[in-house]
């Protein structure tokens, strides 16, 4: 293995602690604590445990927490209440409505009814136009902190040629559309791309989120290229047991690369510490203050 290991966890606790830096600053000069709250429908333990972690991540940035979690057959307009209440609600910040929600209710419609100065997912309609336009908006959080990765080894991504494997609304398009306004040469392949193996050798930034463990290949990486790894599968081990891998082949890829993420310990911390940015954002912004220093 000759790449360098991008340590997202480490990247993440910096972040965040300079967000807590912050958020006290925020409270001894203006009385205000940014205030957090997940709306959560049904009892996936994945869900339930990822908003474990973002509750305990918020109390230690000094960030107020506000819970919804509702049962499983909580219809579309009850959900749409508690969000209507939380929009109006001056000490809740940001908003997160955990996804994926039930079959019966429309995610889009539940998205679209957020107030989009409180979308700290970036997910809005409103946000995401913003974004594409290249106008101030919340972001979507791990496509910012997959930019923030890059930047770890590339003080500046201008003129590089950067290739997104995977086109979802929450990280493929999102990040592709950070990644122009850093003034990246950016290309967006999926899994039915036509030739994916040479548009990825290409890349000197190679980001993966399609969702297939270990699609991307070791030959796929052009030598000295930077590969930021999105995926998280559970695939199955030996005696019943199961692994964590991502959608690049690790150990084929980081005999090539120059710099890699792990899986885990990579892009994954940054998403929560990039939602704490997000909610300290938008406590500012509703506050009439300026962007903080983060």
């Amino acid at each position: 293995m000759t790449a360098q290991i991008i340590d997202g966890k480490r990247i993440a606790a910096e972040i965040r602690a300079r967000v807590a830096v912050e958020a006290a600053r925020l409270a001894r000069g203006h009385g205000i604590v940014p205030g957090l709250a997940v709306v959560l429908v049904g009892e996936d333990p994945a869900s339930r445990s990822y908003i474990a972690s973002k509750k305990k991540a918020a109390a230690e940035a000094g960030m107020a927490s506000f819970d919804r979690q509702l049962p499983a057959d909580t219809g579309e307009a009850e959900v749409l209440r508690h969000i209507a209440a939380l929009n109006a609600d001056p000490v809740v910040s940001g908003i997160l409505v955990q996804l994926p929600l039930p079959a019966h209710i429309d995610a889009a419609r539940v998205i679209a009814a957020l107030d989009p100065d409180k979308d700290v997912d970036g997910f809005h309609p409103l946000n995401v136009g913003r974004l594409a336009s290249g106008f101030p908006a919340l972001t979507p959080c791990t496509p910012q902190g997959c930019v923030t990765l890059a930047k770890s080894v590339h003080p500046t991504l201008a003129g590089l040629e950067a290739v997104v494997v995977g086109r979802s609304n929450i990280v493929g398009r999102p990040l592709a559309s950070l990644l122009v306004c850093e003034d990246a040469t950016v290309t967006i392949a999926h899994s039915k791309s036509a030739g994916l193996p040479s548009i990825c050798r290409r890349a000197d930034l190679l980001f993966v989120a399609a969702g297939r463990p270990e699609l991307v290949r070791g030959d796929w990486v052009k030598p000295g290229a930077t590969v930021i790894d999105v995926g998280i599968n559970r695939v199955s081990g030996a005696a019943g047991k199961y692994r964590i891998v991502g959608d690049v082949a690790f150990a084929e890829a980081a005999a090539r690369a120059g710099a890699i993420t792990p899986v885990p310990g990579g892009v994954g911390p940054m998403t929560i510490a990039y939602l704490l940015v997000n909610t300290l954002r938008a406590a500012c912004a509703a506050h009439g203050l300026p962007p903080p220093a983060v």
